[in-house]
């Protein structure tokens, strides 16, 4: 130990030695086996020993491999030549050494080792001996010689016939050595049955199970202590001193086993925890990598029902699929956040996850997915608003293309009838008139044919899925306009050839007909606008639609008194029929309108007018979504967390609070639903609100994470204030600190504010630069992104870390030397007989071969196991 001093240690030594320059035969032969067998028990960890204690060390290369296996320490590099001087050198620098520990030698120079001077080399080897094996012997504030002595004393006091006075004859009936080993290790020895007066039988007993189970090797013969009255004291106090070695380094094993033990289940645990968060991350990651293909894909589809369908899958991936998963993110930084807070009150370095898998990776690929889940719903919503256009629009099509279908059905076959030719001059008149209100009839048929057309190319330019027939039937439409065209040309220059040789026509069937065709006409189209499929997607849209209405209604007055002056007419030719009985071979020859029909129809217009019910409708529905909208949003702005009392109270809280959120989402879904039936209402655009359904969802979303984080930092701030020993006040004291300093609330220092709050608390960081380094070092702990702010959470670390006492790679690497027996290496036999079985394989399976120069084979090297458990280097 350091407060010995050297020459106070070992000034007397030096004199005894000077007295018994002349040593007894009997001693030098004791001293000679022992002193061997004790630098033997030493080369061995270096793989070498020696035969012949004074042949061996000459050379001075043994001596010194010696000194740097019992010290730990490396020497300087000795000569490799043969000659006297190489070896001279050699032997002073191992002196040197000696001496560098305090030893002073006396009459012991270097030519006396070279030449092989016995006694000079063995009073050598007690010096060394004294030094490292002896010296540090403590029991009581005594040490060394009278310390091991008393240890001795102490051990063997319990055993009858043994009495240990000295070093020499106390020990000559082998009972005190057999006392030793069964006080420590009772299952090697049945001590009751020894017997004082055989010391031959005790002595070899002890030497036999010390050397085959406690690894002392035999440094004495039974026969030479037997027979020598007074045994060599240095030879007693070295072999001693070996099991006062053994057996003290029995304590500080299983201190040394704790330690270990208690380091790799922390270990174990934290391995534990890193292997859930990479499932989890990979799991997550994996999902969202399969998801997000699925959200571009923006193949559109033909049909309103699969684009309906599309829209239907989505909104079971948001009601079903994506909640779990934002839970699991929640979850995992959760986890991430324990783990590291973990890892910091172990003073283990912080936990990195694999390449692609940190929390940032995450959140950039759930960044991802939301981006891509935003423009996948504009996209269906934008699909479905083409499809349900295009669907109008084929819809109007087929419907004027049937009305007009309908309307030319005959009319080429009666253009092309020659009754001309054989009706008499009235006939020909009323066919003449008929033709004329045909050609009108055509003319105000002109504009729905035009309509047809433009659909058609509208449909087109849409890239309407069905394109093909449409076109094909919207030609055979204009190619059969064209025809009748022609025809009715035709027919027109036949019959105003006829006309001359005719002079009398019926002018009231013409005047009927003349009425009665266009006001016909005006009907269809009254019927078929009145029938027509609207759409809206605005408010404003349909107060238009409303206002139209209301300027048809008011055209009817004036429509009903053309019908009744129509009817009218029809009254008078009955009239006339009647009063003068003409004799009426058909009906009207002019037009095929009668008077039913055109009731009928009139009729049929009045039914149309229910348009206005079914727009105020649509306009409710759409006006019904803005109170819950608001009452949401309302809720959601009323978060604000503050926090006073203990972090249990402030814990209690916050799970209060997240309780009473959690109940509120019966009416996120109720809200859902009726965004549901306003988007099926196609109605897109809501003036009365700046918030979408897309807002909401975020809002709660955030709002259930942030409560989640929240609760996560006050539990992890609970565990380090227990793991550090910190009180509440030290931590009320930590938080006043911190957002005294935070002046713009964002929960983060920045260097200058973290500086000031360091000396607030008491830091002594000075304006210069020494304060300045001592801050930089500061800010690498509790900022090693140099993102240039600290968090409270790295803040409150930094404080704990300060006042904590925690194990470190040092400590754990010294328990490990110890279960060694000093080595610089240690056996896979050694850890499984110190450490519990699982922990013992665990080390086994991570330690790298031992590769130093004293290793042996199946040598384990504990001391780069040790650093990498603290991040010093890889595992």
């Amino acid at each position: 130990m350091d407060h010995y001093d050297g020459e106070e240690d070992y000034m007397p030594q030096e004199d005894d030695w000077d007295r018994d320059l002349l040593l007894d035969p009997a001693w030098e032969k004791q001293q000679r086996k022992t002193f061997t067998a004790w630098c033997n028990s030493h080369l061995r960890k270096a793989g070498t020993q020696i035969e012949n204690i004074e042949e061996d060390f000459r050379d001075g290369l043994k001596l010194m491999l010696l000194l740097e296996v019992i010290s730990g320490e490396r020497l300087a590099k000795p000569e490799r030549g043969k000659m006297r001087v190489h070896k001279i050198s050699n032997v002073n620098k191992a002196l040197d050494f000696i001496a560098s520990k305090g030893v002073k030698l006396v009459s012991i120079g270097a030519e006396e080792i070279v030449d092989g001077n016995a006694k000079m080399t063995l009073g050598m080897i007690w010096t060394i001996i004294l030094r490292f094996a002896i010296q540090d012997i403590s029991v009581e504030e005594t040490s060394a010689k009278e310390g091991l002595l008393l240890w001795c004393q102490r051990k063997t006091a319990p055993y009858k016939n043994v009495n240990i006075q000295n070093f020499h004859i106390s020990w000559k009936d082998g009972l005190g050595f057999c006392a030793l080993i069964h006080r420590h290790r009772p299952e090697l020895i049945d001590y009751g049955k020894l017997r004082k007066d055989d010391p031959m039988t005790n002595l070899n007993t002890a030497f036999d199970v010390a050397e085959k189970y406690l690894d002392i090797p035999k440094m004495l013969d039974a026969e030479d202590i037997v027979g020598t009255a007074r045994p060599d004291e240095k030879a007693i106090m070295t072999y001693v001193s070996s099991f006062y070695h053994a057996f003290s380094g029995a304590q500080k094993a299983e201190t040394a086993a704790n330690r270990i033990c208690k380091v790799l289940a922390v270990n174990q645990e934290n391995e534990q925890l890193m292997e859930d968060y990479e499932k989890l991350a990979s799991d997550l990651l994996e999902w969202i990598r399969r998801t997000i293909p699925w959200l571009e894909n923006r193949l559109p589809e033909n049909t309103m029902q699969a684009m309906q369908q599309k829209l239907e899958d989505f909104r079971d991936y948001r009601r079903l699929h994506k909640p779990p998963k934002v839970q699991e993110k929640c979850q995992l930084e959760i986890n991430f956040n324990t783990l590291q807070t973990k890892l910091r009150l172990s003073n283990r370095p912080a936990f990195m996850p694999s390449e692609g898998k940190m929390v940032s990776d995450i959140n950039n690929a759930w960044g991802n997915l939301e981006g891509a889940e935003k423009g996948y719903e504009e996209w269906l919503l934008n699909e479905i608003r083409r499809l349900e256009r295009l669907d109008h629009l084929a819809e109007k099509f087929r419907q004027k293309a049937a009305i007009h279908e309908a309307w030319t059905e005959g009319k080429e076959d009666m253009l092309q009838k020659r009754d001309y030719e054989t009706a008499s001059l009235s006939e020909i008149k009323a066919l003449l008139k008929k033709h004329e209100a045909f050609e009108s009839d055509l003319a105000a048929h002109q504009d729905r044919v035009e309509q047809i057309a433009a659909i058609a190319q509208e449909l087109n330019e849409l890239d309407y899925y069905d394109s093909p027939s449409v076109n094909a039937r919207c030609q055979r439409i204009c190619d059969q306009w064209d025809a009748l065209g022609a025809l009715t040309q035709k027919r027109s220059e036949a019959l105003q050839r006829t006309e001359k040789l005719l002079e009398t026509i019926d002018q009231l069937y013409l005047e009927f007909a003349k009425r009665a065709a266009p006001f016909n006409n005006w009907m269809e189209g009254a019927m078929e606008d009145l029938q027509d499929t609207f759409i809206v997607h605005t408010i404003e849209e349909i107060q238009g639609l409303s206002t139209a209405h209301e300027q048809f209604k008011a055209t009817l007055p004036e429509a009903d008194k053309e019908r009744q002056a129509i009817l009218g007419i029809h009254n008078e030719i009955a009239k006339i029929v009647q009063t003068y009985h003409v004799n009426m071979a058909g009906t009207n020859p002019y037009t095929t309108i009668n008077p039913q029909e055109i009731n009928a129809k009139w009729d049929k217009v009045m039914t149309s007018r229910d348009i206005e019910n079914k727009m105020t409708k649509k306009y409710k529905q759409q006006s019904s979504f803005v109170c819950p909208h608001r009452v949401l949003l309302q809720e959601i702005g009323r978060i604000s967390i503050e926090m006073h009392g203990t972090l249990e109270d402030q814990l209690t809280h916050l799970r209060q609070y997240e309780k009473s959120i959690v109940n509120y989402k019966p009416k996120i879904d109720q809200l859902e639903g009726d965004h549901q039936l306003i988007q099926e209402a196609l109605i897109f655009d809501n003036k009365h609100t700046n918030y979408t359904m897309e807002h909401i969802r975020v809002g709660w979303e955030q709002l259930l994470t942030t409560i989640a984080r929240t609760i996560n930092e006050i539990e992890n701030q609970i565990l380090t204030r227990d793991a550090k020993g910190i009180s509440q006040d030290q931590l009320n004291e930590f938080r006043a600190s911190f957002n005294h300093f935070d002046r713009d609330r964002s929960g983060t220092l920045g260097a200058e504010e973290f500086k000031a709050c360091l000396i607030s608390l008491g830091f002594d960081i000075a304006n210069d630069a020494q304060g300045e380094n001592e801050f930089s070092r500061i800010m690498s702990i509790v900022d090693p992104n140099r993102m240039g702010i600290v968090t409270f959470q790295a803040f409150i670390d930094f404080m704990s870390r300060e006042t904590a006492d925690t194990d470190t790679a040092d400590q754990v690497m010294a328990s490990f030397k110890v279960l060694a027996g000093d080595k610089n290496y240690i056996l896979a036999d050694e850890l499984r007989r110190e450490l519990p079985p699982d922990q013992a394989e665990y080390c086994i399976a991570r330690m790298a071969p031992y590769t130093g120069p004293d290793g042996v084979p199946g040598a384990l090297d504990y001391m780069s196991f040790s650093t990498a458990l603290y991040g010093e280097s890889d595992l």
